[in-house]
């Protein structure tokens, strides 16, 4: 019984401060990640960036820090990064090409949001579709047309 006493107290003098860093980075790393995004929600608010963009946007820089957090924490632990930046890097090229016309479409909503070209309340013509844009979203414009459909 010593024996193990005397292993799990050498682990703990060994890993201890690897632990307490790792926290320490965690929490302070979170917090920083708050304030960025935070700052970079700001600044689209001072562009005049469209309200429904915004969210999709402060939530995409926070997620990749986060993910470049994790990444940090996991190589303080000694863990090796390099392997798994090619698997997240193999997973994301992957997910791209399965959703190709999907991230087509949402780059299309993305941009009628970014340049405007018709807004609300405007008469439209589209797909052959005559009617008064309802809504503006990320992958559809509703429209009510002239029969009120």
């Amino acid at each position: 019984m010593q024996k193990y006493t005397d292993q799990i107290i050498n682990m703990a003098i060994e890993y201890a401060p690897k632990i307490l860093l790792a926290l320490l980075t965690l929490i302070i790393g979170f917090w920083i990640i708050k304030k960025i995004t935070n700052v970079f929600s700001k600044t689209l608010d001072k562009r005049g960036v469209d309200e429904t963009v915004k969210p999709f946007l402060s939530s995409l820089i926070g997620v990749g820090l986060k993910v470049l957090l994790l990444f940090s924490v996991a190589g303080i632990f000694g863990v090796e990064t390099a392997s798994f930046i090619a698997v997240f890097g193999a997973m994301a090229f992957a997910i791209g090409m399965a959703l190709q016309g999907s991230l087509g479409h949402f780059a299309s909503g993305v941009m009628l949001l970014t340049f405007k070209p018709y807004k609300v309340d405007d008469l439209v013509e589209v797909a052959g579709k005559t009617g008064v844009v309802e809504a503006i979203q990320i992958f559809n414009t509703i429209l009510r047309t002239l029969d009120n459909n």
